[in-house]
């Protein structure tokens, strides 16, 4: 989190408002290399979710690690996905979001 007075970082992340001479709500996931690997932006009358942040940062930087990938409505300690190109469309076929992997 940082403040932005004048709106320079947010000129360069496509949030600040010129008219209003503000920000708009702006979340950014950057990783280590410098991409961008999430973003979230909303207008100043909705708040943002902490506890969806926290979960997507654990997400990028568990996949960083294993090179796993996260299925919807993965939670931190549920299981993760082994990315392969025989996966590519048939998800649905191997993953149960409210139960994890289908057993063979």
């Amino acid at each position: 989190m940082l403040s932005d007075q004048g709106g320079r970082v947010g000129t360069v992340y496509g949030v600040y408002d010129p008219d209003a001479g503000v920000n708009l709500r702006g979340r950014f996931i950057i990783d280590p290399d410098g991409v961008i690997q999430a973003m979230e932006v909303l207008t100043p009358s909705v708040g943002r979710n902490v506890g969806e942040l926290i979960r997507q940062l654990k997400a990028f930087q568990h996949t960083r690690k294993t090179g796993e990938v996260m299925p919807s409505e993965w939670q931190p300690g549920k299981p993760t996905l082994k990315p392969s190109p025989a996966m590519v469309g048939k998800v649905w076929e191997v993953w149960r979001p409210e139960t994890g992997p289908r057993e063979e």
